[in-house]
């Protein structure tokens, strides 16, 4: 309890610094001059935050419609019974679910309190970044001289998330990889007006993900204005490197996936085809962000196991890619 109100805590006092700077900082420049990478890591830290928040809110209204409309026994009639099969489905279903990285964990916790396997609920928190007509335009936009790369990373990223829950599957088959935690002040509402406690379970749902985006979205922005890029051009033409460069530079950058084609397409000369799409494929999948977020909501050893995997098979998927093509 005390953690988490620390945690509130210090995430409140970051937005207040973080806006306050932002607002007033012209009218204190005579008494103190802010460092200019710190400039840089606020505007960096308000941009993440305004990008993400529209999504956070759409995420946790469909996770509190969820909880309110949606009872465990529709949820089993409409999830395939044989696992690999609702793997399949779940992949394809983030096709027509445009959410992103950050906005899918409250919907998916939801989905498996309610009752949806682990494996298939992480295939869908895998592919609904990435797999929406969204994604697929601003992608074959940002590389119109090499659009055949919006396709191999729908191709890509559709087959990672299903190996990847594929293999979750066979490590945790049906153990619950959910943190117990002590319920929300709206967690157990009884009211005959459910979309009056949609909006509670919304509420409670956009404060409890808020904090963790606002830490992952400081620790980003800090990334980004202090880490030094040069040394990643440098090794940027090793084939066997550069992939898994690429997706540690995504993880750092955390950008929204609706965005980030753009940021990989200036890399286009420097690293290979496959590294960029390591890039555009990881990103969506795991980034600063959702990475604390998955910790506050899933047990430990579910979430090392997940990053592993995931990965290890980005990796060697992009690996095969460009030995293939």
């Amino acid at each position: 309890m005390k953690r988490a109100i620390s945690n509130d805590f210090f995430a409140f006092l970051l937005l207040l610094l973080f806006l306050y700077l932002f607002f007033f900082y012209e009218m204190h420049k005579i008494t103190f001059t802010l460092p200019k990478e710190w400039a840089i890591v606020n505007t960096m830290f308000l941009g993440i935050i305004l990008e993400a928040i529209p999504f956070i809110l759409i995420g946790v209204f469909v996770s509190a419609f969820i909880q309110t409309f949606i009872s465990e026994d529709t949820l089993r009639r409409l999830i395939p019974k044989n696992p690999y099969v609702a793997i399949v489905f779940a992949a394809f279903f983030g096709i027509v679910f445009p959410v992103c990285e950050c906005a899918i964990i409250p919907i998916v916790r939801r989905l498996i309190r309610k009752g949806m396997p682990p494996a298939v609920g992480m295939t869908f928190l895998m592919s609904a970044p990435i797999l929406n007509p969204v994604v697929f335009a601003s992608t074959y936009y940002a590389f119109q001289a090499k659009n055949q790369m919006a396709f191999a990373r729908m191709g890509l990223a559709f087959l990672v998330a299903v190996l990847v829950g594929m293999i979750l599957y066979r490590m945790f088959k049906q153990k619950n990889p959910l943190k117990t935690k002590i319920s929300s002040t709206h967690e157990h509402v009884h009211t005959e007006n459910k979309w009056k406690a949609t909006l509670y379970h919304a509420s409670d749902e956009f404060f409890d993900t808020g904090k963790y985006l606002l830490i992952g979205a400081f620790l980003a922005s800090l990334v980004q204005t202090f880490l030094n890029r040069n040394v990643l051009l440098q090794i940027g033409t090793d084939e066997l490197v550069s992939p898994f460069i690429m997706m540690g530079f995504a993880y750092v950058l955390s950008l929204c996936s609706e965005a980030d084609a753009f940021v990989a397409a200036s890399f286009g000369n420097t690293f290979s085809a496959g590294a960029v799409l390591a890039f555009l494929i990881y990103g969506p999948m795991l980034d600063l962000k959702n990475t604390l977020m998955l910790f506050a909501y899933f047990r430990k050893r579910f979430v090392i196991g997940f990053i592993l995997v995931l990965t290890c098979v980005v990796y060697f998927v992009v690996l095969l890619y460009q030995t293939l093509f």
